[in-house]
């Protein structure tokens, strides 16, 4: 690391023009790159994604796009009220003008199966609309939805208008309602100007997000080019944002205060700049590893968005790492000192709350130990309920207009329920037709038939989310097995694929390559073998922490009316994969930061229990600063209209700073200082095997200050 930094230095014009010349570039890239991204979530092989793609091709839509629904509320005599029957069919002639392509079926032009579209009471009917859907956007009915509601608007039957709702409708939040991503980002790259402020007090608050500000466009030069090689989900976007602030503010923030510390100290700029480089420069490259390995491993799975993730994932950690040992120690050596302004008195280096809380978990370290892991059981036990799914369109109608909320309800109230929303399209031969199982609605109109094919549509009352709509699933699976030649597709069946894909044998593919490889580089960064093990067991913990807030908060309601959201009886299917990669990464930061600092000044000759307290105590307010950003940032990431971003940054928020305070701040020193000097003890196969020095016990005239710490370690229970 101090050889890089001195060619830096060396060279500080060539340094400096690179990367203003690649983060130009990538702000042009980031502009040509969103057309090139995909909205899809395909799932090659996959029986049910295999058969949505035939029924795309076949009818020009429906399979994986689920339909619009347009609801009526008819008069006294229902149907056969005067008029009603002409104005429904009225109706869906002019759907079918202002939606060329779109497949229709209501009970008028369905007259076999009539009853199936009318409540029981024959007050409330609604038509079915599969319009050809659009690909290039993230909502496939963004020009259909208007095109349906204004051929609409001036319809009537019995008085009442006609409500057009839809599962992708739901989840939109509202065409317009909430914030964009962008802003969100812009309004959390505030928030962290704000508590960098608070850390530093001086225009070296500025330098963190400089470093994020050239990282993050620089990374879409990357996924410009990548989407030329592969196919790039648009969700790389939001995933380049959210890790790229996270990680290249943190890396700034521990090299910035490692440089402070070293001038406090006595030593140059040029100095501190250097001794910054071979001891925080160290610890960002080992922390960049890991966010690295932890996303990059997104790219074993067979689900092509996830590997698109990955691969951008990738991207920015090793980008942000490079600005941070290139770019910001030049900055640091030409203006460092003159970015202290306005500070007048030299900044403090040890965080005396800190330092006060690490003193107080090692010397009660036993009852730190086990409360920090009764509060962690407490919010684990709800992960044994965790249900993955699309959230209940209950939920989603919170978000979304009035008029989408209203067709709802008409839906649920007259009893036809929220299944219709979400259909399960059965894909049959012209002569075949499937038995509808107890409890399930199936439909075949006769002008759904193409190619010597037709499809079915089949529902029940309950959501598909539900326990109850995935067992009709069930019973139309089977129903279908036993009709040569038939297939079962629609978005309840795609989702079983879905889960199949991300939970089936793959990840445990992608566990094992992050769990061995972070192993590895931590042995080699932390010298020891303990202290590997020991992060992975607390990043477990932390993650179903977080994966428990969630269930316990969207799942069954418990706090999401903070989100102006009931519960949506289930955690969006990929959600928590994704939490996984992103906090599994950004949570070893803080792991690393922290033993390598405890490791530094055990090394220095500091007893067990004397290295924890100091090493918490200059890291740990680089630690919640870090956090506090983060979170500051996923909570302003909710503020989203949709349902699932909302779970999202729910976890995300939540974890982060679990890890940051109950996890790294107190179980982490805690159980340090209870394995004492048996934290770097390495057995001598793995010693030689994987080539690690283990640490020397302290020396007490290393440092005469921790003698008398350092003779009574043992009666202090290390």
């Amino acid at each position: 690391m101090p050889a890089i930094t001195r060619w830096s230095l060396a060279h500080r014009w060539t340094v400096i023009v690179a990367w203003v010349v690649l983060a130009l570039a990538g702000a042009v890239s980031a502009a040509e790159s969103g057309g090139r991204l995909s909205f899809a979530f395909d799932l090659p092989g996959q029986p049910a994604y295999e058969t949505n793609e035939t029924i795309m091709r076949t009818f020009g839509s429906g399979g994986a796009a689920d339909p619009l629904i347009v609801v009526a509320r008819l008069p006294e005599g229902g149907l056969a009220s005067p008029g009603a029957r002409d104005t429904l069919r009225s109706a869906e002639g002019t759907v079918r003008g202002a939606l060329p392509g779109a497949r229709t079926a209501s009970a008028v032009s369905d007259p076999g199966r009539a009853a199936a579209y009318v409540s029981k009471d024959g007050r409330t009917t609604f038509l079915v609309v599969y319009p050809v859907p659009d690909h290039t956007s993230s909502d496939p009915y963004a020009k259909a939805l208007p095109a349906l509601e204004k051929s609409l608007a001036g319809t009537r039957v019995g008085g009442e208008p006609l409500r057009v709702t839809g599962a992708s409708v739901l989840a939109s939040g509202g065409s317009n309602s909430g914030n964009s991503v962008l802003v969100e980002t812009i309004l959390a790259g505030v928030a962290a100007l704000v508590v960098l402020a608070i850390v530093f007090g001086s225009l070296l608050a500025l330098l963190p997000l400089l470093i994020a500000a050239v990282a993050i466009p620089t990374t879409f030069v990357g996924i410009y080019s990548l989407t030329y090689a592969t196919t790039m989900s648009n969700l790389v976007q939001n995933i380049v944002a959210l890790v790229g602030l996270g990680v290249a503010i943190d890396y700034a923030l521990l090299v910035v205060t490692r440089w402070r510390e070293e001038r406090a100290a006595g030593r140059s700029d040029r100095e501190a700049v250097l001794v910054s480089a071979a001891t925080a420069g160290s610890s960002v490259v080992f922390s960049g590893i890991t966010v690295t390995v932890s996303l990059a491993a997104l790219a074993l799975t067979s689900v092509p968005f996830l590997r698109s993730i990955g691969l951008a994932g990738m991207l920015i950690p090793l980008i942000s790492v490079a600005v941070s040992i290139t770019l910001l120690p030049v900055i640091l050596d030409a203006a460092g000192s003159r970015l202290e302004w306005p500070r007048k008195r030299p900044p403090g280096t040890v965080s005396r709350m800190w330092t006060a809380i690490a003193a107080a978990v090692v010397r009660h370290r036993v009852a730190a130990t086990c409360g920090a892991l009764a509060l962690l059981a407490a919010l684990i036990a709800p992960v044994f309920s965790l249900r993955l799914g699309h959230p209940l369109a209950a939920a989603q109608a919170t978000t979304a207009s009035a008029e989408a909320r209203a067709g709802l309800k008409a839906l649920t109230d007259s009893g036809i329920g929220a299944g219709v929303l979400r259909p399960t399209e059965i894909l049959l031969p012209a002569d075949g037709s499937i038995t509808a199982p107890g409890g399930v609605t199936v439909v075949e109109p006769a002008a759904w038939s193409r190619d010597g094919v037709h499809v079915a549509a089949a529902w029940s009352p309950a959501d598909a989310t539900t326990d109850a709509g995935k067992h009709a699933l069930a019973q139309l699976r089977d129903a279908a097995a036993a009709v040569p030649g038939a297939r079962v597709g629609g978005t309840p069946a795609q989702d079983g694929d879905f889960l199949h894909a991300l939970y089936g044998g793959n990840l445990w593919i992608i566990v094992t390559v992050i769990v061995v490889v972070t192993f590895l580089l931590l042995s080699r960064a932390l010298h020891s073998v303990w202290l590997p093990v020991k992060a992975l067991l607390l990043n477990a913990l932390s993650l179903a922490a977080a994966f428990g807030v969630l269930t316990l908060v969207w799942q069954h309601g418990h706090g999401a009316s903070l989100f102006s959201s009931p519960a949506t009886g289930a955690i969006t299917l990929w959600v928590p994969l994704a939490v996984f990669a992103l906090l599994f990464g950004l949570s070893m930061d803080y792991e690393v930061f922290i033993l390598t600092r405890i490791n530094e000044e055990y090394a220095a000759g500091y007893s067990t229990d004397e290295a924890v307290v100091r090493g918490i105590g200059h890291t740990g307010r680089l630690v919640s600063s870090g956090a506090l950003i983060l979170f500051l940032a996923f909570v302003a990431l909710g503020g989203v209209p949709q349902t699932d971003v909302k779970i999202l940054s729910t976890g995300l928020a939540a974890g982060i700073i679990l890890d940051a305070t109950v996890i790294r701040g107190v179980l982490a020193p805690a159980l340090v200082a209870l394995f004492g000097r048996l934290n770097w003890w390495v057995p001598g196969p793995l010693r030689r095997l994987l080539r690690i020095t283990p640490l020397r016990p302290p020396t007490p005239a290393a440092h005469p200050q921790a003698a008398g710490e350092a003779a009574c370690e043992g009666a202090a229970g290390g």
